[in-house]
């Protein structure tokens, strides 16, 4: 009996808190403003962001035991996401803090995500068919280095990666020649190969072994590169009321894309209206994302 094509998300899950000022921030100072907790994490939110695009997702992450896991948990079968994968454990629930400016750009974050180690390769070698009978598996940098390889070495079906910040893009190094998307900002694009334009760095991951990269550059569009071709293309008009939550949008685009067939203009262009549609409100996804909107 044939199962539905389904897409494997192995990464983070957490709690997201965070604070925006009324007024411009004053630092080191108290702020009125709003301040507000949302199920979160990179693998979660691309997951999220997949089933808003009515893609089947088997998500592979690991819960804490305490009230926020219940809500995360709660939360992601509500979504119709296939948790029955995930491993739970006795540790407190990954937690993401950040605070933004009146503008709603991130200034500061504090990050607790030791339970993401539960992810490792020993869980792991327990899923691989679940993995390799996967359309794609897409993972993200919270993951351990060794965690990585293994998924570098074992899993058969292509590899989706998101850095999640320059000093975590670390742990890809290893596994950069099996990815067949990655889609790092420019920061985290230069800092991984040395370069110093996005345009440089999005061939340089192409020359490393990278099938597709996108390199995304916040106001300034989205850089793609695929064997020979690379196009920079502009960003979509919005109205920007908080970055957080953009970049995984346009991870689940491009997840979307792929099972689409698309090519790599139409994908990072897919990417880019993702991004439009949920920098445009103030929580972290966009429940009205639908792939309608990404054509």
């Amino acid at each position: 009996m044939r199962t539905t094509p389904y897409v494997a998300v192995v990464g983070a899950v957490n709690m997201d808190i965070y604070g925006s000022p009324f007024t411009k921030l004053i630092p080191k100072d108290s702020n009125p403003g709003l301040v507000r907790h949302n199920p979160g994490g990179v693998g979660r939110n691309i997951a999220h962001n997949l089933r808003l695009l009515d893609v089947p997702v088997k998500f592979l992450t690991a819960f804490g035991s305490d009230l926020y896991a219940a809500e995360l948990k709660q939360s992601c079968e509500s979504l119709g996401m296939d948790i029955s994968d995930a491993v739970y454990t006795d540790r407190s629930t990954s937690t993401y803090l950040y605070i933004t400016d009146e503008r709603g750009e991130m200034q500061l974050a504090v990050c607790d995500t030791d339970v993401a180690d539960c992810i490792n390769a020993s869980y792991l070698e327990n899923k691989l068919d679940v993995l390799n009978r996967a359309q794609l598996v897409l993972f993200d940098a919270n993951l351990t280095e060794e965690t990585v390889s293994f998924i570098a070495e074992h899993v058969t079906v292509p590899l989706f990666a998101d850095p999640v910040s320059a000093k975590k893009s670390e742990r890809l190094r290893g596994a950069i020649h099996r990815l067949h998307t990655f889609k790092p900002n420019d920061i985290e694009a230069m800092y991984m190969t040395g370069e110093d334009t996005p345009e440089k760095a999005a061939r340089a991951l192409v020359k490393m072994g990278v099938r597709r990269a996108y390199v995304s550059c916040g106001a300034d569009g989205i850089v793609a590169a695929e064997d020979e071709w690379l196009v920079h293309l502009s960003c979509e008009p919005s109205k920007v009321v908080n970055t957080t939550g953009g970049g995984d949008a346009s991870m689940a685009a491009l997840v979307w894309a792929y099972t689409q067939d698309m090519s790599l203009e139409q994908s990072a262009r897919a990417a880019l209206r993702a991004g439009a549609v949920t920098v445009g409100v103030e929580e972290t996804i966009a429940t009205e994302l639908r792939a309608e909107k990404l054509l």
